[in-house]
């Protein structure tokens, strides 16, 4: 359920899940900084939503909302393929139920296994340490495609993500939240996803398969809901009652599906709009904020070594992502541009260095006292 643009860089299409889409040849009415905005948004209101209704709102079946996700998803679809335009790209794909069975149908499954193992993880673990765990994904996929030999292995490109292991494992000898059951269910989410794009990688070499990224959820939603209800009917569905569902409220389902399904329009949005490059410092940048949302929203403390070790992994995957060349070119254009900046504003440089060096304080001050907070409530 993400989007991804034109590259001949493999592992974007891997992290993308779709297929590239031509650059819009049209005069973009918006800037491309407003699709940015707009899906670092939406993808960061699916995550806190889910947060909140499995966390704070106590509705305690993630099985449930995962399944009801992908009939919401599988519904709109239909209506959409049906009465709009927007599909009509699935016509170009070959498609015909042994097809469906053999391929669709198990990247479907793993997409399930994964969603279904990340809405549990939200039970035990706070959102800003799943994604400190989610920056292994690239690590995960990485080497899914050396053992399905989909890409010979590379003892360089090994020792480049080697450094997001290492952030990850500092920062998760700092939890302070610590729960072995959510930390399973999380890793196991992560190597359900990297099957799960190895195996649309595979689907993806070929050409007439390619699909955006809502022709390929109206093919996979209804496997995942299908796959998804399954579990839901033999675990959930005989404890759940009409009066878990209203205290929630039917609005709040509605909207948090509505919103989840809003993700994957962003992302069509947002193809053709920018570079691999902006994508990736975008998700980045959308990762720090959830870490900070997560903070102050559900008070989540992050201890300062969680915070040296997420930079160590978040380096380590711009790093792997962009290559050597790209992070110099791009740090001496920042460098560059931050010189000329402070020559032509030298009083304005003076105040945003202050006032961001106050900030940083005042939030190490603050974020130290939410650890400190969480670790005396975990001794009690």
């Amino acid at each position: 359920m993400a989007g991804n643009r034109p590259s001949s860089d493999t592992d974007r299409k891997l992290e993308s899940g779709t297929a590239n889409a031509p650059p819009s040849q049209q005069k973009r009415a918006l800037h491309p900084a407003f699709f940015i905005a707009l899906w670092i948004f939406m993808s960061s209101s699916v995550i806190l939503f889910n947060k909140w209704v499995l966390s704070t709102a106590k509705f305690d079946f993630p099985l449930f909302l995962t399944t009801w996700h992908m009939v919401f998803a599988t519904a709109i679809t239909q209506i959409m393929s049906r009465f709009t335009t927007t599909l009509d790209s699935r016509h170009k794909v070959p498609m015909n139920p042994t097809i469906y069975a053999k391929s669709i149908v198990p990247i479907g499954v793993m997409f399930s296994f994964s969603l279904i193992c990340g809405n549990l993880a939200y039970l035990y673990l706070s959102v800003s340490f799943i994604q400190m765990l989610k920056a292994t994904n690239a690590v995960a996929t990485l080497l899914a495609t050396w053992a399905f030999r989909i890409a010979p292995p590379n003892l360089k490109v090994l020792g480049n993500v080697a450094t997001i292991v290492v952030g990850v494992v500092i920062a998760s000898f700092g939890e302070v939240k610590f729960n072995l059951v959510g930390f399973t269910y999380q890793v196991c989410g992560i190597l359900f996803e990297a099957l799960r794009l190895v195996m649309v990688q595979r689907l993806l070499s070929s050409a007439e398969f390619k699909m955006d990224p809502l022709v390929s959820l109206y093919y996979y939603a209804p496997a995942c809901a299908v796959t998804n209800g399954l579990f839901t009917l033999f675990i959930e569905i005989p404890r759940i009652t009409m009066d878990d569902i209203h205290a929630l409220g039917l609005l709040t389902l509605l909207a948090n599906a509505f919103i989840a399904f809003l993700l994957n329009v962003s992302v069509v949005l947002l193809i053709g709009q920018t570079s691999a490059v902006v994508l990736t410092m975008s998700g980045v940048l959308k990762d720090i904020l959830l870490v900070f949302s997560s903070m102050v929203i559900f008070g989540d403390p992050v201890t300062p070594q969680q915070f040296f070790g997420y930079s160590i992994a978040l380096g380590g995957l711009v790093y792997y992502r962009l290559g050597a060349e790209k992070v110099q070119s791009l740090a001496t254009d920042a460098r560059l541009q931050l010189g000329e900046f402070r020559q032509k504003n030298p009083v304005r440089a003076r105040v945003i260095l202050y006032g961001s060096t106050a900030a940083i304080l005042v939030f190490c001050v603050w974020s130290w006292g939410l650890s400190s907070t969480g670790g005396d409530a975990m001794k009690v």
